[in-house]
């Protein structure tokens, strides 16, 4: 073989290499982003480098794939269903106490679950891997939480803290699609969380609608 045949042939060989290497780079990447959605932007922004974003995602999966996550038992499952009822019913009267029962109930959910709960951001992390598509409801509604506990979120807030709340909620129960099945990119109906209390019946509105029976 010349020495021009080797040349060719070894740029050939180095040609293939790096095209299966990119290959491999581009199949990766498009699997974090399949699994980590709108999460996988959020993370190359904040990193500032593509390069650290997906190290600390493939760290996620890993800490992740430790966990030893279970689904909820059918009871479980209707004693958290009951349990969010209640919170939507307190809503009415207490909104500020309902949204913080909502994220405790959440924060419960989580640990029965399989998560650790101990540090917010660690939660953030490990939520994402399964749950990117509601994670942004989830820093919604904690961030509307914190405020409320300084006195400083209005009713509206609050309500919309309550509907950030569900997405998440109904995700790990159990009871709405998962990011396999849905975008999670819409949040419930907000119409589920009632705004006010119904004003209360006089005896005007009684005599009102009495029926007429005069003849």
């Amino acid at each position: 073989m010349s020495a021009t045949a080797t040349i060719v042939l070894i740029v050939v060989i180095i040609v293939v290499i790096a095209a299966i290497v990119y290959g491999i780079q581009v199949a990766r990447r498009r699997k974090l982003q399949n699994t980590f959605g709108p999460e996988y932007d959020r993370v190359v922004s904040d990193a500032g480098s593509r390069t650290e974003a997906e190290k600390e995602l493939r760290e996620r999966e890993k800490r992740h794939a430790g966990l030893e996550l279970k689904p909820l038992s059918r009871e479980s499952q209707d004693r958290y269903a009951t349990a969010w009822e209640e919170v939507q019913i307190q809503f009415v009267d207490n909104p500020t106490e309902a949204v913080t029962t909502a994220d405790d109930l959440v924060t419960r959910l989580m640990a029965e679950r399989g998560y650790p709960t101990e540090n917010y951001e660690s939660m953030l992390a490990d939520l994402s891997v399964e749950h990117a598509g509601t994670l942004q409801h989830y820093r919604d509604a904690h961030d509307i939480s914190r405020r409320n506990t300084a006195g400083e979120a209005n009713t509206e807030e609050l309500r919309q803290a309550l509907v950030h709340y569900r997405a998440l909620f109904g995700e790990l129960l159990g009871t709405v699609p998962t990011d396999s099945e849905s975008s999670g990119d819409s949040a419930p109906a907000a119409e589920s969380v009632p705004r006010t209390a119904p004003a209360p019946r006089t005896p005007a509105d009684d005599e009102a609608q009495a029926p007429d029976t005069r003849r």
